[in-house]
């Protein structure tokens, strides 16, 4: 395992929630780090840019209460994802932001910024970039951030093809630093297998589309307890980037999940329009067999803690 940097000191249970376009709020964060894995939420997500800070405020002085209320079981640090694409004409006044609240822990996607991650580092922040495969991880290392999200085949939202095994392996070739792996990931099992492969953390979505905290249409977070891997469709069309979706919501937009035509990937939006354009078309991953009810954050974490207890127990049996 990686040498870790001090912003996981307080970690304790070796997973990462992922931002989760439009459902991740400050409440939802909040419960996350307040369970013990590292709750995120996307900068974009704060609508107009101006709530960004408030929801700052609020993530910031909710875990500082908790960890003097509870200083043995202190909350689990927070990331901000920035999305480092020309089409985010947010990028700097939320980086602002998040240089004046200090966020411990900043996730970039879709490109890497020198900048970016120096202004992270500039209060001692860490960068955990996106990857999907290996040239774009020895760039981001290149650029300056500090670790790798292995965003592999079978992950929620913006997805890669690479099967885990491959694309860890590759990256533990050269890179000795923090790595979470993302796709398909819904279990305690699963997360211990992540460290068997040579990740340090599981980076885990779609399991908590289906919590009480999460800001998503109650119809999104049945269809996520009702669904499959079979129902997973992958495709470029709604941002220009390929990405994993329900099938029954592209059918509720008048779509057939089956016959969906490509897009132009030079068109890539990530802007109020696409959020408004797509805002019912629901990303999720394929590891979603395993949800099989809505419930709060603090009890799916609870059992992603017991099943990886159980899960090292039958190893070592």
């Amino acid at each position: 395992m990686s040498k870790l940097p001090a912003a996981f000191d307080s970690l304790k249970f070796p997973v990462i929630a992922s931002p989760l376009f439009i459902i991740s709020n400050p409440k939802l964060v909040i419960a996350q780090c307040k369970a013990g894995v590292v709750g995120s939420m996307p900068a974009l997500n704060a609508r107009p840019a101006e709530q960004l800070e408030e929801w700052l405020i609020e993530i910031t002085e909710a875990l500082a209460a908790h960890n003097r209320e509870h200083p043995d079981q202190p909350a689990a640090p927070f990331a901000i994802n920035q999305i480092v694409h020309k089409s985010n004409d947010r990028l700097e006044h939320d980086m602002a932001m998040c240089v004046k609240y200090k966020v411990p822990i900043i996730i970039t996607s879709l490109g890497a910024r020198e900048d970016v991650n120096e202004a992270a580092h500039s209060y001692g922040g860490i960068v955990l970039h996106d990857v999907i495969n290996n040239k774009f991880a020895k760039k981001a290392i290149e650029k300056g951030a500090d670790g790798l999200i292995a965003v592999a085949s079978g992950a929620g939202g913006h997805a890669g093809v690479k099967s885990p095994f491959a694309l860890i392996q590759e990256i533990r070739e050269w890179f000795d630093g923090p790595v979470a792996l993302s796709g398909s990931i819904a279990t305690g099992g699963a997360v211990l297998a992540a460290q068997a492969m040579g990740a340090d953390f599981a980076y885990i979505g779609s399991a908590f589309i289906a919590t009480d905290e999460a800001r998503a249409a109650e119809d999104y977070k049945q269809a996520v307890v009702d669904s499959t891997s079979d129902d997973i469709v992958l495709s470029n069309l709604f941002t220009g980037v390929h990405g994993n979706y329900l099938a029954p919501s592209i059918r509720n937009a008048g779509l057939d999940p089956e016959n969906l035509p490509e897009s132009d990937p030079s068109k890539m939006n990530f802007g109020g329009d696409a959020k408004k354009a797509w805002k019912d078309i629901w990303g999720c991953g394929q590891g979603i067999g395993a949800i099989k009810a809505v419930v709060p954050t603090a009890e799916l974490v609870a059992r992603l803690k017991r099943e990886y207890q159980e899960a090292k127990s039958r190893i070592t049996a």
